[in-house]
């Protein structure tokens, strides 16, 4: 494939992306730490909402484009397939940015303190978020996996920088630290030949990208990894409607964030990871995917293992030392946050595995039913409130974890040899 000769060492590979996606989420938390500090805790809520759209936005738009670039250039061997399916993608685009805007418009009151500014900041992340997805997807299919990990850097970068100028210079508008979160997007034209896939292949219309469908694999990849972040971040949102004390609150976002860390590295290194899968697909190399299938599970075994010991006393203990003294979390809900984070890890993986066989639709059929023995949980709501979310977040993840499994076997039994 064009560019992958001049791939590095996959070993150097892995750890650039490995430091990209520490590095990323560490400014990450700069900026918004940054942005809380120069508006206060009031007025920077309509930039809270707006970092939570930013999540929301990359995994599903980010994530799925990025993965069904890498997806059909490796399995194809070009990108001929890219390019022709790129009029598709901007229409599919073009569709979010207007419906997202207009949500945007209609909630300004409740999420914006009324500013229609925002509602356009909505928009234009949902687009520069497709964007992003398109520059990383070329980029992990050309094997610059170093340009990955830099990329994943320079964005968050960008954005700490105007942050940092916009502190020191006395800006209270919440709108240009909104203006800031869009502006990292601009990372991207350091990469100007990533922009738009190459003129190589053929031009027909029956390259892999029509053939999957652009519009049905990118709306199941985007629905199972939006259940599947709802899942992994949204427990502090229902502890409160639960009746959660802002302590509690407070508390369980502390213990998330804590243990979502790993899953943010991970997040970044699975760009090397589609390729590598889908040529193994596409080789009908049974043996090497039951292996990988296997490793899987080994290491989520492990996990499992050392999480649950981790998080008895050490997860408190971390929380008090990263977060304040006054934020406890309590121990067995640590061990649930530390077990469900574990599997969510898992998941994540068996979802990169599900894009290279072409079958988003079964994670996305996974998340969906995992939702039901969640919900069960949060109307029996056993223990505690704080409990209670905790054990809904490990049963989602358990389940999906399970579903998962299930059908990447299958998958794999599919494969033509």
């Amino acid at each position: 494939m064009s560019g992958s000769r001049h791939s590095p060492p996959r070993t150097r590979a892995t750890a650039a992306l490995a430091a990209g996606s520490l590095l990323s989420g560490v400014l990450a938390y700069v900026v918004f730490a940054l942005s809380t500090r120069a508006l206060g805790a009031e007025a920077a809520a309509p930039v809270a909402v707006l970092w939570s759209w930013w999540g929301f936005a990359s995994a599903g738009l980010t994530f799925p484009v990025q993965h069904w670039i890498t997806r059909t250039i490796t399995a194809d061997g070009h990108e001929g397939g890219v390019r022709v399916a790129g009029r598709d993608l901007v229409l599919l685009t073009v569709g979010v940015v207007v419906v997202t805007t207009g949500l945007g418009w209609l909630a300004r009151e409740a999420l914006f303190a009324g500013s229609a500014a925002f509602a356009l900041l909505v928009g234009a992340v949902s687009a520069c978020a497709a964007g992003m997805g398109v520059v990383r997807g070329l980029l992990a299919a050309r094997g610059r996996y170093l340009s990955v990990g830099a990329l994943l850097v320079v964005e968050n970068g960008v954005r700490c920088v105007l942050a940092l100028a916009l502190m020191l210079t006395g800006v209270r508008s919440p709108e240009a630290y909104g203006v800031a979160l869009v502006a990292g997007y601009l990372a991207c034209l350091a990469w100007p030949g990533a922009c738009r896939a190459r003129r190589d292949g053929p031009d027909g219309s029956d390259g892999p990208a029509r053939t999957l469908g652009v519009a049905a694999f990118l709306g199941r990849a985007s629905g199972g990894q939006l259940v599947g972040q709802t899942v992994l971040t949204g427990g502090p949102v229902a502890l409160a409607f639960l009746g959660g004390t802002p302590t509690a609150v407070t508390a369980l976002f502390a213990g998330l964030a804590l243990y979502r860390a790993p899953y943010t590295v991970l997040l970044g290194q699975v760009s090397q990871l589609t390729g590598a899968l889908t040529l193994l697909v596409v080789s009908g190399e049974r043996d090497r995917l039951w292996r990988f299938e296997r490793l899987v599970l080994v290491l989520t075994a492990v996990g499992l293992v050392l999480g649950s010991a981790v998080s008895v006393r050490l997860g408190p203990w971390l929380v008090r030392l990263i977060f304040g003294t006054d934020v406890d979390l309590e121990r067995s809900v640590s061990v649930l946050l530390a077990l469900a984070s574990v599997l969510a890890l898992a998941t994540l993986v068996q979802g990169v595995l599900l894009l290279a066989h072409a079958r988003p639709q079964h994670t996305l059929a996974a998340w969906l039913v995992a939702l039901l023995p969640a919900a069960a949980v949060l109307a029996l709501g056993p223990g505690t409130s704080d409990q209670t979310v905790a054990g809904a977040f490990l049963a989602a993840e358990a389940v999906a974890w399970l579903l998962l499994s299930a059908s990447a076997r299958s998958a794999r039994l599919a494969t033509a040899e």
